[in-house]
Formats: structure tokens, sequence, C-alpha cells
């Protein structure tokens, strides 16, 4: 219990920074989509290009961040030497992508459908560039179990990100101020100037960075490195395959779709699923506290038990999640000022399911990454993308973006099933099964009254229901696995 209490706390941690910056960051979507409500395809380009540096940004670590915590714990390795190699390893791939991007720019931006504006897609592929080569300092202050740097530097990130953002969307025009020429006469606002601001931001930040890239010894092992690729390179696959679940719908939606206006279609989704994102929020803070436990945790006798129960705790929690956002949807659609946008709010509840699954997914990978056999993450991510792709191709041109909501949710529910049943052959887990599809089938009862309390009741008498339904998921909760005794303080006087 001991080990899952520091899991949670450092969980608690990273969940705090990630959610309080994504929650600042949901700031962008209203800021954006307000200064560019005349033109609703505007963000459907910001949409579109952000999704391409995601999946570029899985490519240019090449799984090297996991493959770092595999060696940095391994007692024959210097750790020293693990996290150099690594940090000289995706600095060097990182700087040859910039170089390439600047030879095949013309060719890239043309395919993409931004020949008039390559800056862009440069500027753009530079920051992610940048961002690769940033996420080993990331993993390392991880690894030193150095959350509160790692939370500051990512709400700085943020911070810097909306303030130029203002400023630049209104504050700038508002005092007829043209600073560097950032405007014509008219102070028109340039949807490339996001892309400029967030180079900006990752520069600035890099430099927090210096403590972790200075004061020891840089040294390339080429043996230990031609290990790290052999273990690094199906992760890539995984990766890619992964990152594909998350970005093709936003990548492929303007060659799929064949409606009236595509663009309008993808700013519709790609600002109604930020809400849905709060769930990738979540198992990103999980993330981030469990790989470095994992892997540090390898060699104990009860590490199995520990994982059973550590998986069983992440449904109830991002069960709650998804029900807190379903309950007082009425509340967070005013995050999207535009109310046109709102009719695309359907495909949250479907969206954070398939990010559910995802971090089940991530919870069951651990057993062929401590096996050393990564080579089972590529086949079962290719799967679910190979899943996720044909629903999209298929179903895209008729149903719009409900078709990429669930292509996502049956990508994720493919690799998940397959990731359970292969690793209990070859790790046995005892997860508690069917106390976690108690807790499912529950929350899904409640999802239900929920939709139908949203549909057929006003503001306020939904919100009193859902809050009651809500409760209901609590009690069953403190019932059964989280007693009112065990809590600090208030524990005391439920002992007695």
């Amino acid at each position: 219990m001991a080990n899952l209490k520091s899991l949670a706390k450092d969980t608690a941690i990273y969940g705090i920074s990630s959610i309080a910056g994504k929650f600042i960051n949901y700031l962008l979507v209203p800021i954006q989509t307000a200064a560019w409500a005349a033109s609703g395809g505007q963000y459907g380009v910001v949409t579109n290009v952000y999704a391409y540096t995601a999946l570029l940004l899985v490519i240019l670590t090449y799984g090297m961040e996991t493959t770092f915590f595999r060696y940095v714990n391994k007692s024959e390795e210097n750790p020293t030497t693990v996290y150099s190699t690594t940090l000289l390893s995706v600095g060097a791939t990182s700087l040859l992508f910039i170089a390439a991007i600047q030879l095949f720019l013309g060719p890239i931006a043309t395919w993409m459908g931004y020949a008039n504006h390559r800056d862009w897609v440069a500027v753009m592929f530079i920051c992610v560039a940048v961002d690769a080569f940033k996420s080993i300092p990331f993993a390392y202050l991880r690894y030193k179990k150095r959350p509160i740097k790692f939370a500051a530097i990512q709400l700085a990130n943020v911070f810097l990100n909306i303030l130029f953002n203002i400023l630049y969307l209104f504050v700038l025009p508002a005092l007829r101020l043209n600073p560097f020429g950032l405007y014509d006469e008219q102070f028109t606002l340039d949807v490339g100037m996001v892309f400029y601001i967030n180079l900006a931001c990752t520069g600035l930040v890099t430099l927090m960075f210096w403590k972790e890239l200075t004061g020891f010894r840089y040294r390339f092992d080429f043996q230990l490195w031609k290990r790290m690729l052999r273990y690094a390179w199906p992760l890539l696959i995984l990766g890619i395959a992964g990152i594909l679940n998350q970005t093709f719908d936003k990548i492929a939606f303007p060659f799929l779709y064949h409606g009236n206006d595509a663009k309008a279609e993808l700013s519709i989704y790609g600002a109604t699923v930020k809400i849905a994102m709060i769930m990738a929020m979540i198992t990103q803070a999980f993330r981030y506290a469990y790989e470095p436990f994992v892997f540090g945790k390898a060699k104990d006798k009860d590490n199995r038990e520990t994982y059973a129960k550590a998986m069983k705790f992440f449904v109830i929690f991002t069960l709650l999640a998804f029900l807190l956002v379903v309950g007082y949807m009425d509340i967070l659609r005013h995050v999207i000022p535009n109310r046109d946008y709102w009719a695309g709010l359907r495909v949250v509840p479907i969206v954070m399911a398939a990010e559910i699954m995802m971090g089940i997914y991530f919870n069951l990978s651990f057993w062929y990454k401590l096996i050393d056999r990564t080579i089972w993450g590529a086949y079962f991510s290719g799967i679910g993308c190979v899943v996720l792709i044909a629903v999209n191709v298929i179903f895209v041109p008729r149903y719009s973006y409900m078709a990429c909501a669930w292509g996502g949710f049956a990508g994720y529910g493919t690799a998940m099933l397959l990731s359970y049943f292969v690793g209990q052959k070859y790790y046995p887990v005892n997860y508690p099964v069917k106390e976690i599809m108690r807790y499912v089938l529950l929350a899904f009862v409640l999802f239900v009254g929920m939709s139908a309390a949203n549909d057929f009741l006003g503001v306020l008498p939904a919100l009193i229901v859902n809050t009651l339904l809500m409760a209901v998921f609590v009690a069953y909760l403190v019932k059964r696995d989280f007693p009112l005794s065990s809590l600090p303080v208030i524990g005391k006087h439920f002992k007695h």
C-alpha cells in the first residue's frame, strides 16, 4: 500500500500540473475560436497542423523515453552514461530532421495543403524537433523524482502561450500597437502567428533545463546505444500506431470528408474534443508517475499485486472523471463560446471512453516492456491502428466527425483486449476484473441517466439530478474500496 500511496502522490503532482496547465490551455479554445469566429475554418487549420506535429513528436522520440527508464534502472548500467547517450541520440536526430525539413519544405508544405504558407510548416516542425529533445530532460526529472520542477516547467510553457496569444489576438490590436510589424494596416489576424508563438514559448522553456543539460560529462556509448535501439524500435512502431489513433482522424478528415465545408466540420470536432481531453490529462499524469514507478519496482516480489491494484484504482478514478464531465456538460460547454460548435459535444463521451481504454492499454503494456518483448506492443497498436483507419475511411464520408470518435473507440478497444489476453499468457497478473466490471456497469447506468437528464431537463434540474447520480457512484466507491475510516483526520471520527 505504501507503494500505491507514493504512486498516487506523484500522479497527483503530475496531474495538478497537467490538468491545471491543460485547463488554462483550454482558454485558447474560446480565445482562438472567438478571434476567428467569422471564419470557422481558421481553427480547423490549427487543429490540422497540430495533428501532424503530434505524430512527428512520436517519431522523433522513437521510444527513447521508455527505453531510458528501462536502462537507467539496470544495475549494470551507469545512469549518467544512459542519460547522456539518450540526450545525444535524440538531439542528433532532431537536428537532422530540421535540416531535412529545410531541404524539402516546398514539397512537404504543398502535400499538406499549405503551399502558400510554407513558413507555418517550417516553424511548427522546428518546434516539434525541440520538443522531442526536451522530452529527455523531462524524463530525467521523472527519474530523479522531481515532479515539482517538472510541473513548474510545464505550467510556465502554458502561461507563456496563453499570454502571447492574448497579446496578439486582443491586446495589441485594441491598443493599435504594431511591434515588429506583426499586423497590416487593418490589424488583420494571421492564424500562422499561433505557430510562431508556440516556437517562442518552446525556446524560452528549453532554457529552464539548464541544470539538467550541464554539470556532467557527456559520453556517447555506442554499444549501449545499439542495445537501446533494439529495445526502442518496436516502441516506435507502437508509438506511431498509438498517436495515429489520436491524430489520424484530424489529419485525414480533409481528404475523407466531402461535405460542403470540411474545415468548418473539423473546427467543430477539434474544439469540442478538447473537453474530452480531460481524460487524456489524467492518463498522461498517471503515465508520468507510473513509468518510473514500474521499472523501479520490477525486482520487488509483490510487483504484480501492486500492478493489479493500480489498474483497479486507475479505472475507478477515470470513470469518476468521465461522469463528472458528462454530468456537468451544461457548464463545461461554455468553454466553447461559439454555440454553433455545441452540436459536436455528442462526441465527448465517446472520445472519453476511448481515452479510458487507452489508459488501460498503457497499464497493460508493461508486461512486454518488463520482459523485453516490446515487439508485442507494435503488434497490438498496429492492429488497433488498422481498425481505427478502416472505421474512418469507411464511415467519415457519410457520418463526418462522429465516425472519427467511434474509430478511436474501436481502435483502442481492440489494442486493449489483445494486450490483456496475450499478456495473461506471457506475464499473468491477477487483475480484479469482476470488481472493475462492477464499476464499469454502474458508471454506464449512471451515464444513461445523466444523458437523459441533459436532454430532457432544464440546465438547473439536470445539474441537480446529475449531482445526485454522481453521489451514487461516490457512495459505492466509499463503501467498497475507499472507506472514510482510512482517511487522515476524518477517519478518526469513523473508527469509533
